[in-house]
């Protein structure tokens, strides 16, 4: 199928699908991979205007993005990082087939605060970061990559390591960045929770300042199924700064999912 979908098959065993978060590509989870590559082969995508599929005509949509990535990965969990989030529930919650188990990592299935979601972000930051878009599209990018950063016990290192990526694959798309924008700020998957029909792990790092703790513990409530854990000293990506907890974390929940 050439839909300019890039997606990365490394390592061997029981399948995973890893799915990144906004601005970024699937190069992010390197470190992860590494820990997770000898146990299980590892599909992971670049979405759609990000990375090595900047091209890629498949819309950045929850949906859409499900159905392509089906398309072409085996049967599997799906394990999404933030935007990515969105991408893994709604397949889970739509392919329980096809997606056998699901994991969040600092996701949620509703980003900004509203009616019953006190914990989520306020949706004039992503509005500021959309008009600082327009106006300044490296600023912006590095504004967000640092508030990822941002409470993580290596702060530093972890910035430096989003900022060494985030172009490390050619510039994403701008209207796709504004398009992921609008999905963090609208998307609200939460009606698919009391039916998801997988196990779920949800994986929150304490001092994120992005997906605040509580609502993952909110949406994990709301799951049949589903477990959570925290990273302590993690930030908004804690498998970048403790890929053996998250690595350990993902491979426990994998072993006990129905054959």
């Amino acid at each position: 199928m050439n839909d300019g979908l890039y997606i990365e098959e490394t390592g061997a065993g029981s399948p995973l699908v890893l799915l990144h978060g906004w601005a970024m590509h699937g190069g992010v989870f390197s470190l992860l991979a590494e820990r997770l590559r000898e146990r299980h082969r590892l599909y992971i995508v670049d979405l759609p205007g990000h990375g090595r599929s900047r091209d890629s005509a498949v819309p950045l949509d929850p949906g859409a993005c499900a159905a392509a990535i089906a398309a072409r990965v085996p049967r599997a969990p799906w394990c999404g990082w933030s935007l990515g989030g969105l991408v893994a529930l709604h397949a889970a919650a739509t392919r329980p087939d096809a997606v056998p188990g699901l994991a969040m990592v600092c996701a949620s299935p509703r980003f900004v605060r509203g009616d019953g979601w006190k914990y989520g972000m306020s949706p004039e930051i992503f509005r500021d970061f959309a008009s600082g878009l327009r106006a300044d599209y490296r600023g912006t990018l590095d504004r967000f990559i640092a508030l990822e950063a941002f409470g993580s016990d290596d702060a530093r290192g972890e910035l430096r390591t989003l900022r060494a990526e985030v172009f490390s694959r050619g510039e994403p798309a701008a209207h796709v960045l504004a398009d992921g924008l609008e999905l963090l700020e609208t998307a609200d998957l939460r009606d698919e929770l009391p039916a998801l029909a997988v196990p779920s792990l949800w994986i929150a790092g304490r001092r994120d300042r992005l997906v605040d703790p509580r609502a993952m513990r909110s949406a994990a409530d709301a799951a049949p199924g589903a477990s959570f854990a925290v990273i302590e000293h993690g930030g908004h990506a804690p498998f970048l700064t403790h890929a053996d907890e998250v690595a350990t974390r993902l491979d426990a929940f994998m072993q006990e999912l129905p054959a």
